[in-house]
């Protein structure tokens, strides 16, 4: 049987990053924060090409004269503007979250300053807020 994690075992554990002692609390590893850094830059990656691909489709111009397609063309180009806008929000979210990783604050709530969850952090790897504030920052909004 495997060891009880320091979280399940009540221990108090020294976090480097913020130079503090926290009850019950897993702190990330090297191994953890390469993989969470792996899963930042596919992220970019994907995005920079999908950006460049909207680019190039805006980029082709109008070739009809009736307007029923100009105004599906226009709609179509009206799409991607905004699709490229988030995309831009996203890969923005990604610098920032790199950025973090470099300074060693990544993984740790910018509003509380407790450690965001991995399942967290698996499904939105560049996650400033814990789980508890940013539903506490959505229901302000």
């Amino acid at each position: 049987m495997p060891a009880p994690t320091p979280a399940a075992a009540g221990l108090w554990v020294y976090n480097q990053r913020t130079a503090r002692m926290r009850k019950g609390v897993e702190v990330m590893d090297k191994t953890d924060l390469l993989h969470y850094k792996t899963l930042l830059l596919a992220n970019q990656q994907e995005l920079s090409g999908s950006k460049s691909r909207v680019d190039s489709v805006a980029a082709l111009g109008n070739p009809w004269r009736d307007p029923g397609p100009i105004a599906a063309t226009d709609a179509n180009a009206a799409m991607h503007i905004r699709l490229n806008r988030v995309d831009s929000k996203l890969l923005e979210a990604i610098e920032d979250a790199l950025a973090r990783i470099r300074q060693e604050r990544f993984g740790t709530c910018e509003e509380c300053g407790q450690p965001i969850s991995k399942a967290r952090l698996e499904a939105v790897p560049w996650a400033r807020h814990c789980k508890d504030c940013k539903e506490r920052q959505d229901a302000r909004r």
